[in-house]
């Protein structure tokens, strides 16, 4: 490791030292030479005894950084396994980040718009920030040319180099996984690591974040699910974003959203429906969906309204991957237990040669309990950690092109279960998922290919003739290549057989020659004579071989 790697990673442990968190290490066997290490770092002492556990793990992932900090908002989400003091400050980490300077992010926007002063473009421009993220800060602005409010998202002083020196520490430890545990290269740490760097790097370019926020608009335009903010792309760069101005409750604000009257059940129920709706209709789904980018409108609070804000990071699936964990997902639930096995092997996630008797096996008997339970009351969370765990033995890999998707899943389910703890996931998937698959394999789905290819079609047909011809004169000439290999082939096998027979002709001959020169024959001549021949036999033979 490099010093500047060392003093990153000592700092790393300082911190969390620092703020007590090795209470987090369970007191068992195992962990007892971490313990016992503990101990002798005794120059880093616990400072923040009179803080509650949840609150310095906050501060610490805080203190840490953006990458630390996205790890603590995707943990805040899952309610249903850590106890409400660390999930509720973690939850913090969504919009109460410590700001920087007002002034200087002023400073920043002016630089951003051609050192141009903000009052050329904006009115009621407010240095006190909005809201501050990890990556980015908020200040409100109205707009002088249309008098509409907005926000404006101006991203962080120096905060890429934080970011890729923190990467470049995570690479090298990932590296080290395959080398510290049995199971380490299947989990393919480099890759995954690999993939959560570019969304990091993607949510420092604004314009990639513009652009996102379009596609979405597009995709839920007067729909009544979720509403995206309208981008005002002229005013936006890869340094600062321009966003239409929103007023909503958090969705993580339970008793504000009681309090108006909100429909928590249809609130619940429509976030998987937009999730899933995202991913397989469109296949571009919001990738960072924690509470503190979802909210929900004031207004039709029997028919509610979410409203999504922050597009830095979102994702895609191809069609096989589409098909395959729709079908996963349908025979998961039906327990079918042997079509999960079957289609983990079809689409590659396990090695070809798994034996799908004992992978079905595997899922049954980790399943079957869980299913015990009602629907409603299965997590999805454990699910895919039990699964994860009985993987192990089949070698399956993580799938680096899924984990965007499964901890998006995660989030889904750990704000529906917080709006709606009753919220049966499944009851509201299932019904998606089978018109789904229901459309893509169905008369609609081939008049819908047809549709998409006809305009190719026609553009090609005058020039089928002339496709026709070539494709006869290549199969031809294909044909008389083929030919010319096997006559070749059949000449090579002839050749091939002549040289052994000469050579076995060679060698009985220099080997009668030599048993009779032992011998001394009458005819002393003979045995040099039939060793001559044996040799000229030999050398013909061996010149058939080349």
């Amino acid at each position: 490791m490099t010093p500047g790697e060392l003093r990153r990673l000592y700092f790393i442990i300082r911190t969390f030292l620092s703020y007590g968190l090795d209470e987090l290490i369970p007191k068992m066997r195992i962990t007892l030479p971490l313990r016992l290490w503990r101990r002798l770092v005794f120059w880093i002492p616990n400072r923040h005894k009179d803080k509650q556990l949840g609150e310095r793990l906050r501060l610490a992932l805080q203190e840490l950084g953006p990458v630390w900090i996205k790890f603590g908002q995707m943990l805040s989400t899952r309610r249903d396994l850590f106890p409400p003091q660390i999930a509720d400050q973690l939850a913090l980490l969504q919009d109460r980040v410590a700001p920087f300077d007002g002034h200087q992010a002023k400073r920043l926007i002016e630089k951003a718009m051609g050192d141009q002063v903000v009052e050329t473009w904006f009115d009621e421009f407010d240095v006190t920030p909005l809201a501050s993220a990890s990556i980015a800060q908020v200040h409100t602005a109205r707009l002088k040319k249309t008098g509409k409010e907005v926000i404006i998202k101006v991203i962080r002083p120096d905060i890429r180099p934080v970011i890729k020196a923190d990467m470049k520490l995570i690479y090298r430890l990932a590296r080290w996984v395959p080398h510290l545990l049995p199971d380490g290269r299947r989990l393919r740490p480099v890759e995954v690591v690999r993939e959560y760097e570019k969304t990091l790097l993607d949510e420092l370019n604004l314009l990639r974040e513009a652009a996102n926020g379009i596609q979405l608009r597009r995709n839920f335009e007067n729909s009544p699910m979720l509403y995206v903010p309208e981008i005002y792309s002229d005013y936006c760069s890869q340094e600062m974003l321009v966003m239409e101005r929103i007023y909503g409750m958090s969705v993580s604000d339970v008793p504000s959203l009681e309090k108006n009257g909100t429909n928590m059940q249809l609130l619940a129920e429509r976030g998987v429906q937009v999730f899933f709706t995202q991913v397989f209709r469109d296949s571009f789904f919001h990738a960072d969906m924690h509470p503190g980018n979802i909210f929900v409108s004031y207004e039709s609070p029997e028919d509610p309204q979410y409203i999504g804000i922050d597009f830095g990071i979102v994702g895609s699936l191809n069609k096989e991957d589409k098909r395959y964990l729709a079908e996963n997902f349908i025979a998961f639930f039906n327990r079918d237990y042997r079509k999960v096995a079957e289609l983990h092997v079809d689409s590659g996630w396990v090695p070809a040669d798994t034996n799908v008797e004992e992978f079905e096996f595997a899922i049954r008997t980790v399943c079957e309990p869980i299913f015990e339970k009602p629907l409603s009351e299965i997590s999805f969370g454990h699910v895919l950690l039990n699964l994860f765990n009985t993987a192990r033995r089949f070698n399956m890999e993580v799938q680096p092109q899924l984990v965007l998707l499964q901890k998006t899943l995660l989030y889904v389910e750990g704000v529906g279960r917080q709006l709606y703890p009753q919220l049966d996931l499944w009851k509201t998937a299932k019904p998606f998922l089978e018109s789904w698959l229901k459309d893509q394999v169905g008369l609609p789905a081939l008049i819908r290919a047809f549709k998409e290819n006809a305009p190719f079609w026609v553009e090609k047909m005058p020039q089928l003739p002339e496709l026709v011809y070539d494709s006869l004169r290549q199969g031809k000439q294909l044909q008389q290549s083929v030919d010319k290999i096997a006559r070749d082939n059949q000449s090579h096998r002839a050749r091939q057989g002549q040289s052994r027979y000469l050579l076995g002709i060679g060698a009985t001959l220099i080997l009668s020659g030599t048993l009779l020169l032992i011998n001394k024959p009458e005819w002393e001549w003979l045995p040099a004579g039939l060793m001559a021949g044996g040799i000229v036999a030999w050398l013909t033979g061996w010149r058939r071989t080349t």
